[in-house]
């Protein structure tokens, strides 16, 4: 081969290097989006289209229940001893309490929910759980919890024969702050 045709076939080489690297970086913007939404990567979520033989919409009976530490010296009372819930929906419900003590006490709750196996799809949006409670001597206060049922137990074949499911609150002196 001549010095000529070699430089050439190098130069020839070089540019489509250049023309496939240029494209690359014109796709990658493309490519990575696409690659982060199938993978989830960078806090991009998964989309998961599910569809369902059923509805997609179940009813359960949520009961409310309170256990207080006497120590505590609390009232606490749920506003509803129980209701209906469809999965998906945004319920919002109150605990009521009241301080029988003669000194401002602190309170805070454990949560409990029955069978244990729901309690991966009861998903609280706000509860009166997350931080300790001050009531004055003789105040009363109304502490909200809000939460929904995750349509994916219906997928959950421990719990597909379950309508009924308890949610347990206990109290007790807050004693991070003795």
């Amino acid at each position: 081969m001549t010095e000529n045709r070699k430089n050439k076939r190098i130069l020839m080489m070089c540019f489509s290097i250049i023309l496939f690297m240029g494209g690359m970086s014109l796709a990658a913007v493309p490519l990575y989006e696409l690659f982060c939404k199938v993978t989830g990567y960078k806090g991009t979520p998964n989309i998961i289209n599910v569809v369902s033989s059923e509805s997609g919409e179940r009813d359960f009976i949520i009961r409310y229940d309170v256990n207080i530490s006497s120590e505590l010296g609390w009232d606490v009372a749920p506003d509803k001893i129980s209701e209906k819930v469809t999965t998906g929906d945004n319920i919002f419900t109150f605990y009521n309490a009241k301080n029988l003590l003669s000194h401002t006490n602190n309170g805070i709750a454990t949560y409990n929910v029955i069978p244990a196996e729901a309690a991966a799809y009861i998903l609280k949006v706000e509860c009166f759980c997350f931080n300790g409670q001050e009531l004055s001597s003789g105040e009363e206060m109304k502490m909200p919890l809000t939460y929904y049922i995750d349509p994916a137990i219906d997928r959950d074949e421990e719990l597909r024969n379950v309508d009924t499911i308890t949610i347990s609150y206990t109290f007790f002196k807050n004693k991070d702050l003795l």
